[in-house]
């Protein structure tokens, strides 16, 4: 049969019948529009089930449809229903299950493989890569989203263009992860914080790496790695790695994953590592090693991630090419930034809890994302310069300090800050002044709310404030605010949303008001409220009765001062 014919022929089987259709792994959306013809629509009950590994296809489908997105099942799940198919084998065909394993081991990963690389080879070539560079880590590793953004950018994965390079490879990323290739570990503020892939797709990433000379991860017991590939991976035994003959190479990337390496004076910066963009050393926290002043002549190095270092030489200023810092000495230690850091002048992510201040870092124009910065080192900065910065992060914040020097940041969108301990806020009067503010976290006393926010902000999360005064009656006039964090924030016994509050308002949680008796909630308040926390309220005596019908949400956190500013711990 044409297709035609066979289209006319199934329409006609089914026009008097109520059916049933599953169309399975359906991968574009013209697929389904050319597939429907054949389904007649009796009105009576009739239904089609779609499945694909593709979210915009199963968006897009049908604007009657409903899409449902599978979850993965948990350990628990996994291993009840294995068990579960285990016994019906064991009931239809007990000589089966000797075989069951060697069957599965033989046959079915191949078959698995094949299945998993048409999503693969349905990617585009920088898709490729930067689904790639995901093997590159160790297996069940959480990737906080932040690092592999940044990695594909200091790799040229990411094209340059009128749009900034962070927003074009987050949507890289949100594009893996709607295809099904990237799991989502963790989001905050409507974005995903961490994410991971299953073991299987990280041997398909391993598995075409290799054919294509991506990366190569280093092997201890036969001693070797491919001297073909420009990126190498160490997991263990970096100083066996170190004792190969790297001489003839041209290395573009390096990353250790070894908690045991401790001693980069082994590393030949000047000769081996020469041509590096990436150096991304994950040591353990407690082996601080030094860094040697070599590391300033690595010129072409884009990306620099140092985990277990206390301080880096004047040396690093000639790193004139470095788009990313990080250091992280771990324990809440504090590193040494020296002052010629501000010679880094295309640095666009600065994450470093570091001492001395950097008191030109106003130079630093380029700069996008500042985090773990010290109130100390930022109260006499001049940021009139910073016109790039978006992304804010400051703690050890006390009273007598002025931040009111963060109005002069045009362009910032996030913004987190975290007092000393039981220390208050100085005035926030300056919030209203942020005109593209979006996110604002705030942990420490306030005394006094301010009583006018930028109208931008669309999330806010409030934490040991401790506010006297009921804070709902001034958050709810905030016309865009969609999500909102209460925690232990407020020590009254009421809190009121009136008529018309809080109009755009989509998530509420309520965490740890332990004097809160009474919540009153206007009959047109939070009309588009879909998500509901409320843990550690003992004294609620009820919540409203229109908020009985709202999805309760889940998980629970709490803040704590972490490398990226303000940290969000589950427990």
């Amino acid at each position: 049969m044409t297709e035609r014919d066979l289209e006319i022929y199934l329409r006609d089987l089914l026009k008097e019948r109520k059916y049933l259709v599953v169309v399975d792994d359906v991968w574009q959306r013209e697929a389904w529009e050319s597939l429907k013809r054949a389904f007649p629509d009796g009105k009576n009950g009739s239904r089609v089930i779609i499945t694909t590994r593709k979210e915009d296809v199963a968006e897009r489908a049908d604007d009657r449809g409903f899409v449902h997105k599978l979850r993965f099942l948990s350990h628990e799940e996994s291993w009840d229903l294995f068990r579960r198919k285990l016994l019906d084998v064991r009931a239809m065909v007990p000589e089966m299950v000797n075989h069951l394993w060697k069957n599965i081991k033989e046959d079915k990963s191949i078959e698995i493989s094949n299945i998993l690389s048409l999503s693969y080879n349905d990617l585009s070539t920088a898709l490729k890569q930067c689904f790639l560079y995901f093997g590159i880590f160790p297996e069940d590793q959480v990737v906080k989203a932040d690092d592999i953004i940044w990695l594909w950018m200091a790799e040229g994965f990411i094209p340059r263009g009128e749009e900034r390079m962070e927003d074009v490879a987050e949507g890289f990323l949100n594009e893996l992860i709607r295809r099904s290739l990237v799991q989502v570990a963790e989001t905050f503020w409507e974005k995903v914080t961490e994410c991971k892939v299953h073991d299987l797709l990280r041997d398909l990433a391993i598995q075409k790496a290799l054919e294509v000379n991506f990366f190569d991860v280093y092997d201890p017991r036969s001693h070797s790695i491919s001297s073909l590939c420009i990126r190498h991976a160490i997991h263990s035994q970096g100083e066996r790695y170190l004792s190969l003959d790297l001489s003839n190479l041209k290395l573009r990337s390096i990353m250790f994953f070894d908690p045991d390496f401790c001693k980069m004076s082994l590393i030949n910066f000047r000769s081996v590592f020469q041509h590096l963009y990436v150096l991304y050393l994950d040591m353990h926290v407690g082996n601080v090693s030094i860094v040697p002043d070599a590391i300033g002549s690595l010129y072409h190095l884009k990306l620099l991630r140092l985990i277990g270092i206390r301080d880096l030489p004047s040396s690093i200023g000639n790193l004139k090419n470095l788009h990313t810092l990080v250091v992280i000495c771990g324990h809440a230690s504090y590193c040494q930034l020296p002052h010629e850091t501000v010679d880094l002048i295309n640095l666009r992510h600065l994450v470093a809890l570091y001492t001395k201040p950097l008191v030109h870092i106003s130079k630093l124009t380029s700069l996008q994302v500042l985090d773990d910065v010290g109130c100390d080192q930022w109260k006499d900065v001049d940021p009139v310069d910073l016109v790039n910065l978006r992304e804010l992060s400051m703690d050890r914040i006390r009273r007598s300090y002025s931040l009111n020097n963060i109005s002069s940041l045009k362009n910032l969108s996030t913004l987190t800050l975290c007092c000393e301990d039981s220390e208050s806020f100085p005035s926030l009067e300056f919030v209203n002044c942020c005109e593209k503010l979006q996110k604002l976290g705030l942990l420490g006393r306030i005394e006094e709310l301010p009583h006018l926010f930028s109208n931008s902000i669309t999330m806010m999360v409030l934490s040991f404030t401790r506010l006297t005064e009921d804070p709902m009656p001034i958050l709810g006039m905030l016309p865009n605010l969609r999500n909102l964090e209460l925690e232990n924030a407020y020590e009254g016994e009421e809190i009121m949303c009136s008529d018309n509050s809080f109009s755009q308002l989509e998530f509420l949680r309520l965490d740890f008001l332990g004097k809160l008796e009474r919540w009153d909630l206007g009959t047109s308040a939070m009309p588009l409220i879909k998500g509901l926390g409320i843990y550690g309220c003992p004294n609620l005596k009820e919540i409203p009765e229109r908020m009985k019908d709202v999805e309760l949400l889940k998980r629970n956190y709490f803040w704590q001062k972490s490398r990226r500013g303000i940290d969000f711990v589950r427990f």
